[in-house]
């Protein structure tokens, strides 16, 4: 295993970070425990979760699983996703942006019965009350990283900034973070820690694939600028690049895909002629080297320069092994240029100001 410091800190994680999203719902418990076992056998130190990961029982799992193993893992862990508000509360109003870059509003996620206004987003109340959810599932009495889950427009960035030094001046948090939040939000976001002298997000938490390679114009050489952990989800564009799928057939059933509602959502994202057509070069790219897609796929975002650790997750102890094997693939600039002309298909080249 290789381990990778993460932005200008002294923390060290493995370059496989094990994503959990999937336990608990897609993963029963029991095999949940197995890929976790196994996972850590193989050297990984670093375990991402969240608190709205199956309304918590995701991090119970995770918390199973570390116990007496705690103090050599880096866990990290997850507040302020949009979750959808109890009936009883009446319209759910949703603020953000709507724009080339996100045309829809966003999409709340399932909160458990009883789910107030005040049980999402990233106010002080919010925040302080979900670490300690957070700290009771998982069965520890820290979090190595917290992300802020996703931007709320409702809640002052200050706010949230100070909240989170809080936490890591209680001892609560060791490194704080963010998650999908855009690049200009980032930077905002380092200049109010700056200028307050508050803990500041040494990490975040993007989607990054070879079908989806927007932080490439920002946010990553922003991050490579100011010493910024980057730690990609969705490395596997939500399997697609599992090259399993086939245009025209229904997904398997049982893969994230076919999974009811959230399955559609992720299917929505990548679910189109152009993927399906990349996809398939980037398999003979592969096939080419000597490579399985899905290893190549992987191996090709932790060749990415900037890139600290991939949080990837597995439905099973076959698909872990393999996707384990992507550390030790080092791409050549050939594979690397021959990836890059398939992103151009997907996004031919616009003018640019400022090269």
């Amino acid at each position: 295993m290789e381990y990778r410091k993460m932005g200008r800190t002294g923390l060290k994680v493995s370059a496989f970070c094990l994503g959990t999203m999937t336990f608990g719902r897609q993963v029963e418990e029991k095999e949940s425990l197995r890929i976790i076992d196994r996972a850590l056998d193989a050297g990984v130190n670093f375990i991402d979760t969240a608190d709205m990961y199956v309304n918590g029982v995701t991090e119970q799992i995770v918390g199973k699983a570390i116990k007496g193993k705690r103090d050599f893992l880096v866990v990290a862990s997850k507040a302020g996703h949009l979750r959808k508000l109890a009936a009883k509360y009446g319209e759910q109003k949703i603020s953000g942006p709507i724009d080339l870059a996100r045309p829809k509003p966003f999409t709340p996620w399932p909160g458990g019965e009883g789910t107030g206004p005040n049980d999402m987003g990233l106010s002080r109340k919010h925040i302080l009350q979900a670490v300690e959810g957070s700290l009771k599932r998982l069965g520890t009495d820290y979090l190595d990283i917290y992300y802020a889950h996703m931007p709320d427009y409702d809640t002052p960035l200050e706010e949230t900034l100070r909240a989170m030094d809080d936490l890591v001046r209680q001892g609560k948090v060791r490194y704080l973070g963010c998650s999908n939040f855009r690049a200009f939000q980032l930077c905002k976001a380092l200049w109010i820690s700056d200028k307050y002298n508050l803990a500041r997000w040494d990490v975040i938490q993007p989607p990054f694939n070879l079908l989806t390679r927007d932080i490439e114009y920002e946010l990553l050489p922003l991050c490579r600028e100011e010493g910024i952990g980057v730690c990609p989800f969705s490395p596997m564009a939500a399997g697609l690049l599992a090259g399993k799928y086939e245009k025209g057939k229904a997904p398997l059933e049982g893969a994230r895909f076919s999974l009811a509602k959230w399955g559609y959502v992720y299917n929505q994202k990548y679910w189109d002629d152009l993927n399906f057509a990349a996809v398939e070069q980037l398999g003979r790219i592969a096939a080419e080297h000597g490579r399985t897609l899905p290893q190549f796929a992987l191996a090709w975002v932790l060749n990415t320069p900037g890139i600290t650790s991939i949080v990837n997750g597995a439905t099973s102890m076959a698909q872990l092994e393999e996707n384990l094997g992507s550390v030790d693939i080092k791409l050549s600039k050939e594979e690397m240029d021959a990836c890059d002309e398939v992103w151009k298909m997907l996004r031919p080249p616009r003018l640019f100001y400022g090269r």
